[in-house]
């Protein structure tokens, strides 16, 4: 196990911890806040071998671990840290921890559901020491590290089978469990937010904001940081994978109170405009928009370049639409510095006050005013 002296771990003050949620804040409410791109995408680049996941440490695991790219953070913590480095250097305020998987049921694929809080523990060390590094290197500048928290490979909504619709893989409980586990790592390794990321089921995510207002409920108050959530449109239907209209997922997850809510995956810049539009319309707190690189090709490659991703998202950043802007899947450091000087200097948004209401939602969104 790593220890709990770790840089960045838990034995920071409490104090320093409020200092940089205060921080985290102020930046949103200063400008638009630029994320991170993709980390799979990037370790890609590094053509890294079994043994490169193995390490000397995992030699003899029962089980292939290649693909497994949250366990680099342990046998390859050097690829990890360069890559948060990289997404500084190029304008990132915020990157997010190589922990998509990084949960009991995810790593249930590799046998390395023990592994789960070690991953995390060191997941936020590899970001922490980028962050550092870059804030020594450049005066005044503050660096930011997302907990991310992915949407799992089992659903709650949803059969696997088709012969058995009534069937699910996991239970809430189980889901919880394997969230609270991982939201107490990434606590106490000292993120300073959680983001809950690429929803396509609405339930799952729900799990997932339960278990993060149940650990902080077991906190002190100064545990508490900022709560970004972001869903999944899966195709031009507008709809989540598990149903949902963008509105009726908002609906479903608002008393979380989230401090941003927005949209990541599956689609490029241009195909999530309609649904941007529409939650920047409607949410009564920030938003953000952080999209794949164009659709995969038929080589599984993204094709749009770093200008391209650029003129969408400054064209949201233009209509006053995000406060927080970067890239998914196919996205590269090129990508996130052409997107950071396409937002640099325009105003952010400005979440509108929501009218008293009753709002429920199934697939659809109901509003009783």
């Amino acid at each position: 196990m790593l220890p709990s002296a770790l840089p960045g771990s838990a034995s920071r003050a409490p104090a320093a911890d409020a200092e940089r949620a205060d921080a985290f804040r102020r930046l949103f409410a200063a400008r638009i806040a630029v994320l991170d791109g993709a980390m799979g995408s990037m370790i890609q680049t590094y053509k890294l071998a079994e043994a490169d996941f193995r390490g000397s440490r995992f030699a003899d695991h029962p089980h292939d671990l290649k693909g497994n790219n949250d366990l680099l953070c342990l046998t390859r913590p050097d690829v990890i840290e360069e890559i948060h480095r990289a997404y500084f250097a190029a304008g990132a305020d915020i990157v997010e921890t190589n922990t998509f998987s990084s949960t009991a049921i995810g790593m249930a694929d590799y046998r390395c559901e023990p592994l789960v809080r070690e991953i995390n523990l060191a997941a936020v060390a590899c970001a922490r020491r980028a962050a550092a590094a870059t804030e020594a290197a450049t005066s005044g500048r503050r660096c930011f590290v997302a907990g991310a928290i992915g949407p799992l490979n089992r659903t709650l909504s949803m059969s696997p089978d088709v012969n058995r619709p009534d069937f699910r893989a996991v239970t809430w409980e189980q889901v919880v469990q394997a969230y609270t586990e991982q939201i107490e790592a990434l606590l106490d390794g000292g993120v300073d937010a959680l983001l809950v990321e690429t929803i396509f089921d609405t339930l799952n995510a729900k799990a997932a904001l339960f278990a993060i207002e149940s650990v902080f409920d077991q906190r002190a108050a100064e545990a508490r940081v900022p709560v970004l959530v972001s869903v999944t449109i899966t195709d031009a239907s507008g709809r989540t994978l598990s149903g949902q209209t963008i509105r009726a997922f908002y609906h479903s997850i608002t008393h979380a109170r989230p401090f941003c809510v927005g949209i990541n995956c599956a689609l490029g810049g241009a195909a999530m405009r309609p649904y941007v539009e529409e939650l920047s319309q409607i949410a009564a707190c920030y938003t953000s928009c952080y999209p794949n690189a164009g659709l995969p090709n038929a080589f599984g490659a993204y094709d749009e370049t770093p200008e391209d991703m650029a003129t969408v998202l400054g064209e949201f950043a233009a209509q006053g639409w995000v406060n927080l802007v970067g890239g998914c899947c196919g996205s590269t450091p090129a990508h996130i510095a052409a997107i950071a000087q396409a937002v640099r200097g325009r105003a952010p948004r400005m979440p509108p006050q929501a009218a008293r209401a009753l709002r429920l939602s199934g697939l659809e969104p109901l509003a009783i005013a």
